[in-house]
């Protein structure tokens, strides 16, 4: 296991780049720390692979370093590294067994025939494939040949790190649920530090004890969900992560009060007079619709998702949405939609300020 530390890293494809617009993943300094379980979580396109790929030593980075622990790996092969990747298409040796397959990375390493098999059996009963040990790979199903990638990029108990990208893509979606379970279990008894590429924040969320969310290049965040969900450091965290994302509205903020056109909207601290692409931000959780005192709505429909409904709402062509817990009704006459002040984030030219101060908003 290790700690991994990226130092000013950034990655360009581009032979003579002009500017920051032309690289794929812009200056970031970032530390994962030895033994944690962690996910990059982004759209298609954000820089995610690319990262990993510099991570496992699969490419290079236009600048910077990758430091494991006290050592500089920034020119090491993914050899050197003593790291397992799990991709997102399975790879397998078709004329190999089951088994053959997930004892393979220990056979290379030299381990003792008792510990192979026992650690064989540990693994193909996670992955669910106890009964397949002695069918050869060749034949089986993606979603099967995925369960043995997964068990081989996990087999060995010495791995620095182990890195998965978006390695649950082939699976079915009651198996997903399983296998994310068994990675949580394997992380808490074996300690490896685990990072995990996906593009789905369920898996993410319900996976890593720390989320960075990555848009354009750049990790936005990096911090646990009740972080992400309750403090979104960017707007596109604060939309990105919840389902529905979080409320967002163009605002101009004067101490503690926001005006969204005439519409005054109390704030829970004095943010003084910010300036630039201002906004306010603010959970359909927080949010809630009543007869008066907040902004005006009109409302589309609800949408019933079992534990609670969605209230989807309009203002102007501002979308406004709101939860409703399981068994409440909406009131006839509720027509506004009211934003609890200490829920409420101030964003500038897309990123979160804290209050005058630095009094907690």
């Amino acid at each position: 296991m290790a700690r991994i530390r990226l130092d000013n890293l950034a990655h360009t494809y581009l032979s003579h780049p002009r500017d920051e617009r032309d690289f794929a993943l812009k200056t970031m300094n970032v530390e994962w720390e030895d033994g944690g379980a962690y996910a990059l979580l982004g759209a298609s396109g954000c820089g995610k692979t690319t990262l990993l790929n510099i991570i496992s030593g699969l490419r290079a980075p236009s600048q910077g370093r990758v430091i494991f622990g006290e050592t500089d790996v920034t020119d090491r092969p993914t050899a050197e590294r003593n790291i397992a990747q799990v991709f997102q298409f399975p790879v397998v040796y078709d004329t190999m067994s089951v088994r053959q397959n997930l004892e393979f990375p220990l056979r290379n390493r030299g381990m003792k025939a008792d510990y192979i098999r026992e650690r064989v059996q540990q693994i193909s009963q996670m992955i669910g494939m106890e009964a397949q040990l002695d069918r050869k790979a060749r034949g089986l199903t993606a979603d099967a040949k995925q369960k043995i990638s997964l068990g081989r990029g996990m087999v060995r108990a010495d791995v620095n790190a182990i890195l998965f990208d978006e390695p649950l893509t082939v699976i079915d979606p009651q198996m997903k649920w399983e296998l994310r379970t068994q990675l949580k279990s394997l992380h808490r008894e074996f300690g490896h530090t685990m990072i995990y590429v996906t593009h789905d924040q369920t898996e993410a969320l319900t996976f890593a004890d720390k989320v960075a969310v990555m848009f354009d290049g750049r990790i936005a965040q990096l911090g646990t969900p009740e972080d992400l969900f309750r403090r979104p450091k960017h707007t596109f965290v604060g939309y990105f992560i919840g389902s529905p994302g979080m409320n967002l509205f163009d605002a101009e903020v004067e101490g503690r009060q926001a005006r969204i056109g005439t519409h005054v909207i109390p704030l829970a601290a004095d943010y003084g007079r910010p300036t630039g692409h201002v906004q306010i931000g603010i959970r359909p959780e927080f949010t809630r619709l009543a007869p008066s005192g907040g902004l005006p709505v009109e409302i589309a429909r609800i949408e019933d998702v079992g534990r609670h409904s969605i209230l989807r709402a309009r203002h102007g062509q501002t979308a406004v949405n709101a939860i409703l817990p399981e068994g409440q009704d909406l009131p006839a006459d509720a027509r506004q939609a009211v934003f609890d002040p200490a829920e409420v984030g101030v964003f500038v030219d897309g990123w979160r300020i804290e209050p005058a101060g630095g009094e907690r908003g």
